[in-house]
Formats: structure tokens, sequence, C-alpha cells
């Protein structure tokens, strides 16, 4: 109902239009008020959906804003371009044919890179092999003794 208003209000607001307007012309007066109040009503709903849609509007802007910012900064387009020049070359690289030439003078053998290994350990390397301490056997380790 109206706010602010309790029932004895609304009583005498009755009783004050019944005595203004009269009883033959009240109900004309009434339905008049009720079609003023739909159109009231309707005015603010459509109002009420303007804004709303004006909100959805603003938000889905602010949205696309954000999407394509996303877009732009997104760390996966700095990589595309390298990434697609590595593909390219990898590409050529599988589809040229290989020459003996070409071999010889883009592989390196992958050993140059270690240690040389001693071409004779000599007996140094076997006394170290024979200092090595005996295993323990289960019967040691329980602790008995010879029997």
């Amino acid at each position: 109902m109206l706010p602010g208003l309790g029932v004895t209000e609304i009583l005498a607001l009755g009783v004050l239009a019944l005595l203004v307007v009269g009883p033959k012309d009240l109900p004309l007066m009434m339905r008049k008020i009720g079609r003023w109040t739909s159109r009231l009503r309707a005015m603010a709903q459509e109002f009420r959906t303007g804004f709303d849609e004006l909100a959805r509007q603003a938000e889905l802007d602010e949205l696309k804003r954000e999407v394509d910012a996303l877009r732009r900064a997104n760390p996966l387009n700095d990589l595309r371009q390298p990434l697609k020049d590595l593909d390219r070359d990898l590409r050529q690289t599988v589809t040229s044919p290989l020459t003996p030439s070409s071999l010889t003078a883009t592989t390196k053998p992958a050993v140059s890179a270690l240690p040389p290994l001693p071409a004779d350990p000599g007996p140094a390397a076997e006394a170290t092999f024979d200092a090595a301490p005996p295993e323990e056997t289960p019967r040691s380790a329980a602790g008995g003794g010879p029997s």
C-alpha cells in the first residue's frame, strides 16, 4: 500500500473522497485513478528496464575491453613468432637431403665432451679393489662367532 499511511488514514481519505466527489461519480474516479497508477507503474518499469539494459551494456563493454586487454597481454603471443621460426627451420632441416659433406661439416662427435679414459689403469686400480672390506655374512652380523 502507500508508505506511511495506516488503516485509519486510508478510511479518512475514502470518506473525504465520498463526500467531495459524491457516491455517483466515485466509481468513475476510482477507475481513472487505477488507470493512472497502472500507467505510472508501466513507466517506472520501462525506466527500470532501460536503466538495467544500460548497466548491462556498460558491463559488457567493460568485459569486452578486459578480454581484449588480456588477448593483447597474452604471453603466448610473444612466443608465436620464435616458435614459427623454429618450426620453419626444423621443417627445412627434415626436408633437406643429407649429403656426406653436410654430415661432416655439421656433425661433431658427442664423446669429445667426455674426459679421455686412461689406456691401462695399471696395478693401482687393482689394489683399490682388493683393499675393499669384505662383506659381512648373515652369521657374523647376528653376533655369532665361528663355530
